[in-house]
């Protein structure tokens, strides 16, 4: 253990980032709650189908989603059974290499996410961009962007 005193945030600092937590964790509640009352599906679940739909041919390996996802696999495994389940997406072994699987969005997943992605934007528009306006946004996402670290895995947080 180190002899050396950490340089405490100052009060105004402190406030900050107790505020981002806060904020963050706000609006991913307020932005989950409005899909889940209008389609009984998590933010996380949206998430997934998001992922698949921007995705070459609407799939990608499971490795790979979780990471995109910032989720543990154990997570996402749950999470894509359930989606499986509710037919929303299929996964199967990748034909490249049988160790890893791939996810792929049924056209139910389609279907449903066609439908979920006017409130998941009027939602976003409703508690994060009316809120602070076009400009901030853009200066929040800089700022978010330079806290990414693209070659960080779950398992690495």
């Amino acid at each position: 253990m180190s002899n050396h005193e950490p340089e405490w945030l100052t009060e105004r600092e402190q406030r900050a980032w107790r505020n981002y937590l806060r904020a963050t964790s706000q609006l991913a509640t307020f932005v989950g709650q409005d899909l889940f009352a209008a389609f009984q599906i998590t933010l996380a679940k949206y998430e997934v189908l998001v992922r698949l739909t921007e995705a070459e041919d609407g799939q990608m390996r499971m490795s790979e989603l979780a990471g995109d996802l910032v989720s543990s696999r154990s997570r996402l495994t749950r999470t894509v059974s359930s989606m499986e389940d509710a037919g929303l997406v299929e996964r199967e072994a990748c034909t490249k290499d049988r160790r890893g699987r791939l996810c792929r969005i049924t056209p139910k997943g389609r279907a449903l996410i066609e439908r979920m992605a006017p409130v998941h934007v009027a939602s976003v528009r409703r508690h994060l961009l009316d809120k602070i306006g076009h400009d901030k946004l853009m200066v929040l996402g800089d700022i978010m962007a330079e806290l990414i670290d693209e070659d960080a895995t779950i398992a690495d947080l």
